[in-house]
């Protein structure tokens, strides 16, 4: 699949359309978290970092509407990505009913899916450390915060779950994720 954005296009294009910064720095954490797993996965980081960065790119345009989002975001992408890709990103929201046609595409979503939703988990699970700083974070107490239903409840944890479907046991995944973020940790604030 050809990439038709740089980064730094990505980016922004994401700033054009997200106005709440907290939203930025989830996609830049979504971002990094893909990037991992393209290189755990032997996948295309560039392309895989790419889709995380820009997943989000409809959620102000929609005001956060579910039925909506990521079908406005093929919109905003088309004239920028190829219709798999625009459908990779869609498929993160599950509303949307919309699937990848390809295995790599299909994968993507998978993981696009996981890398969402443990992003939020380690950003709450972060600014509840006394530092408020992921570099406190243990992969122990992720783990535990995972576990814990009344935890950051609209964390799903079966999309994060279902990356085991890419081969990668759900601790290796966590671990994966966390040092991703651990690594951009400055640009989160976190």
């Amino acid at each position: 699949m050809l990439m038709v954005l740089t980064r730094d296009e990505a980016l922004n294009l994401l700033r054009t359309y997200l106005r709440d910064e907290k939203m930025v720095k989830h996609c830049i954490a979504v971002e990094a978290v893909m990037r991992a797993l393209a290189r755990r996965l032997g996948k295309d980081e560039e392309l895989w970092s790419l889709i995380g960065l820009l997943h989000d790119v409809d959620y102000d345009v929609t005001n956060r509407d579910l039925r909506s989002h990521g079908i406005k975001a093929m919109e905003i992408l088309s004239n920028h990505l190829p219709p798999e890709l625009l459908k990779v990103i869609a498929c993160h929201n599950e509303e949307t009913g919309i699937e990848p046609e390809t295995e790599e595409g299909k994968e993507m979503c998978i993981a696009l899916r996981a890398a969402d939703q443990v992003s939020g988990l380690i950003v709450a699970t972060a600014l509840v450390m006394p530092s408020k700083k992921i570099a406190e974070i243990k992969l122990s107490t992720l783990k535990r915060k995972y576990k814990s239903k009344d935890f950051a409840r609209g964390v799903k944890r079966e999309r994060i779950a279902a990356i085991e479907k890419l081969g990668i046991p759900l601790d290796e995944f966590l671990a994966i994720a966390l040092e991703a973020m651990r690594n951009i940790a400055d640009q989160l604030g976190l």
